[in-house]
């Protein structure tokens, strides 16, 4: 005796050997044996042969109409036996039961199961909901396939060109132009990204990395709502002519200097904030747009701003313009430079200039304002600032030896990018001159005092501290009250010096307004008062959103590295060892990792020959040809700077260049990643 049965979901045939009550034995085609339950049998037949019966019943199967059967089945719950009647017209014979039995399971949307060999007809409206939906899946199908038909011929659909961006960083994976793109990329093996280069998806590597960085951080553009500028309350008139330095591309001019002689041996110096935090108000609607952005992103040629350009212009240090400002004046004695008083107040302060790197580098210089040679704007004034900025370096100097840290060095090259046409121009500005030195100093006389303020009033504040208990002493950490900066060298420092730009210094601003308005009753009256957890989750958001966009910038600034190479079709570069096979370009700030080479001596001057790099993903593969015996000293506590035109941050920077290029390029023989 044979028998039709059912195993697991599959149906099978075989040879009864025996049984035992409610159980057989069964040799199946392929020889196995196996154990069978009376109820999982659906038929017993002595002819034909288990194999001839499935061959058969498959070839039955195929023949059958699902939707004449749908009808001869009508409404009720039916057997198979049972259906095979009405549907061949007569007892069906083994290999027609079977075959209808198969025919009936493999269409779940016309029949549904209701048993061992049992089904019931689906309803007409589910039926035709389903055939709607298969003929659709079809009809997708062969678009799907026209998709990746064009992406593999080079030509982008026009359905996919709408959603390129959306496709390579939030894609909808249920898509049919993410499963084209998907499949198109599987036939060609390459990665979306190159594929939308080629066909034309993005426009270029810089167009990705920029849009990948957009698509996470200003998903809805970086524009903003429209405000009215706030008005700012009558202030004096400073009786001062300010002046400014920065970078030729700045235009959030956060701070300006004044020297004035109040009386014999007696120099007084103004530290002029721009005052956004005069009109700004706690929870308005600027307020809301500057903490959700919480800083200017920068990167080379271009720049995201954290406020809208209205309000940059009515309070950006301009030449020519009175604006408000947070001073701080700073009262000398000139025979030792050291402080005698100092007053913060709000004014008004008539900016007489914008002084630019590029119009003082070559003129103030040591030698020139040791002999007094070179004809420059406020020449005077910048020579009192520069005797003032020794002495507060020296004193730093020692305060910092005095934390147990090396004395900083000031031989690092730094870098500026400038951006025009597609077309890049990195120059190099060798750390510690002359105004770099002025404007770090000042910054850093400015952010330490008013955090000392903040903190003898008892008033909360957004502090940078390096150092003290900490396991990883070096690492910055941001606190909200007062703790040594033991890097920088002074007791305390509050970000307070780039309002425009940064929301840790709008806040601190608020802060030290508090102080100088309010005296002793200022941790009752500042906008944040003490253990305010809002001042936590601000110090917790802008320590996530600074350093994401760094690693923005860090990522631009290479792509321009590269886009430099190709321009001066660099092959034969010189290049300076940071650290075991750490590399960094003598002509620009790319920093490599060269798997393989022999231990070189840090500082060790070599020439490197690029073979070749890769503008999407910023590789570089590169091989060393030749080692000088000069010798580069390397500042172990220096760091990429954060924006170029602001020299104070640079100086607190704490992490290598070699310990992110370590973090982000992993060992690959022969191939070259950056920090």
């Amino acid at each position: 005796m044979n028998l039709f049965f059912e195993e697991s979901g599959d149906f099978k045939a075989g040879i009864a050997l025996s049984q035992q009550g409610e159980a057989y034995q069964v040799e199946t085609q392929s020889g196995k044996r196996t154990k069978v339950r009376a109820k999982d049998v659906l038929l017993q037949f002595a002819s034909p042969a288990p194999s001839e019966l499935m061959e058969s019943a498959r070839a039955v199967a195929e023949e059958i109409d699902l939707d004449f059967l749908w009808e001869v089945a009508g409404q009720e719950e039916f057997g198979f036996a049972e259906l095979g009647e009405e549907y061949f017209g007569h007892a069906p014979k083994p290999p027609e039961a079977a075959g209808l039995l198969l025919r009936l399971h493999s269409a779940p949307i016309y029949f549904h199961r209701k048993g061992k060999g049992r089904y019931k007809a689906a309803p007409e409206s589910s039926l035709k909901a389903a055939l709607a939906g298969i003929e659709k899946k079809k009809q997708q199908a062969l678009v799907q396939e026209q998709y990746v038909e064009e992406l593999k011929q080079g030509r982008l659909p026009e359905a996919i060109k709408a959603v390129a961006l959306q496709l390579l960083f939030k894609p909808d994976k249920n898509t049919i132009e993410y499963k084209a793109l998907q499949s198109a990329c599987d036939d060609l093996k390459t990665a979306p990204a190159r594929l939308m280069l080629k066909v034309g998806g993005i426009g270029s590597p810089k167009d990705l990395h920029l849009s990948r960085f957009l698509s996470e951080f200003f998903p809805k553009g970086t524009g903003f709502p429209s405000i009215a500028v706030p008005a700012v309350r009558e202030l004096p008139l400073a009786d001062v002519q300010a002046f400014s330095i920065d970078d030729v591309t700045t235009t959030e001019i956060d701070d300006a200097f004044s020297v004035a002689f109040p009386e014999e041996g007696k120099v007084r110096v103004g530290i002029h904030i721009a005052a956004p935090g005069l009109g700004i108000r706690r929870d308005d609607a600027i307020d809301a747009i500057a903490r959700h952005r919480l800083s200017t992103v920068y990167m080379p040629g271009d720049k995201i701003t954290m406020l809208p350009d209205e309000l940059v212009d009515a309070f950006t240090l301009a030449e020519g313009k009175e604006r408000p400002a947070l001073s701080l004046y700073a009262t000398l004695d000139v025979s030792t430079w050291t402080v005698v008083a100092t007053q913060t107040v709000a004014e008004r302060i008539r900016v007489s200039a914008n002084l630019r790197h590029n119009q003082l580098d070559e003129l103030v210089t040591e030698e020139n304002l040791a002999t007094g040679n070179g004809e420059y704007a406020h020449k005077e004034d910048i020579a009192q600032l520069w005797q003032w900025a020794q002495v507060l370096e020296k004193a730093r100097m020692a305060k910092r030896e005095g934390f147990g840290l090396k004395p900083e060095q000031n031989n690092r090259v730094d870098f500026n990018f400038y951006v025009e046409d597609d077309v890049v121009t990195i120059q190099r500005r060798k750390r510690g001159a002359p105004v770099d030195k002025i404007v770090a100093e000042l910054m850093i006389f400015a952010n330490s005092t008013w955090g000392k303020l903040m903190h003898d009033h008892g008033v909360p504040g957004i502090y940078r501290t390096q150092g003290g208990a900490w396991p990883n002493k070096m690492q910055v950490r941001m606190l909200t009250h007062a703790a040594p900066h033991q890097g920088l060298g002074v007791d305390q420092y509050a970000w307070s010096t780039s309002p425009l730009r940064r929301y840790t210094d709008l806040v601190n601003q608020w802060q030290i307004m508090a102080c100088i308005e309010h005296g002793i009753t200022a941790p009752l009256a500042a906008p944040f008062k003490p253990r305010d957890a809002d001042l936590f989750a601000i110090v917790s958001a802008f320590d996530a959103a600074y350093t994401a966009y760094a690693n923005f910038q860090n990522t631009m600034e290479r792509y321009w590295c590269l886009r430099w190479l190709a321009q001066e079709n660099a092959r034969v570069v010189d290049a300076v060892v940071l650290k075991e096979e750490i590399f960094r370009l003598a002509d620009i700030p790319l920093v490599i990792k060269l798997s393989g080479v022999p231990q070189l001596p840090r500082g060790a001057h070599v020439k490197l020959e690029l073979i070749g790099w890769d503008e999407l993903d910023l590789t570089i593969e590169a091989r060393l040809l030749h080692v000088e015996q000069e010798i580069e000293a390397i500042d172990d506590e220096a760091d990429e700077m954060a924006d170029p035109a602001d020299v104070a941050d640079a100086v607190e920077a704490v992490e290598t260049v070699v310990e992110t290029a370590i973090e982000s390029a992993p060992d690959v023989s022969s191939e070259v990643k950056s920090a």
